[in-house]
């Protein structure tokens, strides 16, 4: 399972995922969506910040994802958080189950994007980091930075 690198239009991204999360494996998968809340996703309104994915009687769903309604649009415009379907094949969905029927593993999406004109997720399995987990990466994180500013001076 592996998400392609071809030329994508990115709309949006879970930066606080990689903070909160160690993440494992990624996948990409097709949404369900209405045709005012693609329109919505081309202008960028969309919002991943507290958003999860599911797993419910062999389907794949993502929840609490914000497409601001098309401000265009008309009374077909949907719930801004409405339970959106996720399209995997079914022995994605069976290894996703498998993966996160382990005691604190979860879907998280990362990221939004569109390849050839079709909007894509880019969903991950991740283990919640704890407090400790975040200081040290931000450690490290700072250490990196001042070896590379010491090797620019010198």
């Amino acid at each position: 399972m592996s998400y392609r690198s071809e030329s994508k239009k990115i709309i949006a991204q879970n930066r606080s995922a990689y903070h909160d999360y160690f993440i494992d494996e990624k996948v990409e998968c097709g949404m369900e969506l209405k045709g005012t809340e693609v329109k919505s996703l081309r202008a960028g309104k969309v919002n991943l910040k507290q958003s999860y994915a599911v797993i419910e009687a062999g389907e794949c769903f993502i929840c609490g994802m914000h497409i601001s309604p098309y401000e265009h649009g008309n009374i077909f415009n949907g719930d801004p958080l409405r339970k959106r379907k996720l399209l995997l094949h079914k022995r994605e969905i069976t290894k996703l189950y498998n993966e996160v029927k382990q005691q604190g593993t979860t879907l998280v999406p990362l990221e939004i994007y569109f390849v050839k004109g079709r909007a894509k997720l880019l969903i991950g399995v991740g283990k919640g980091k704890k407090l400790y987990d975040k200081r040290e990466q931000a450690a490290e994180r700072d250490t990196k930075r001042e070896i590379d500013r010491h090797l620019k001076n010198n």
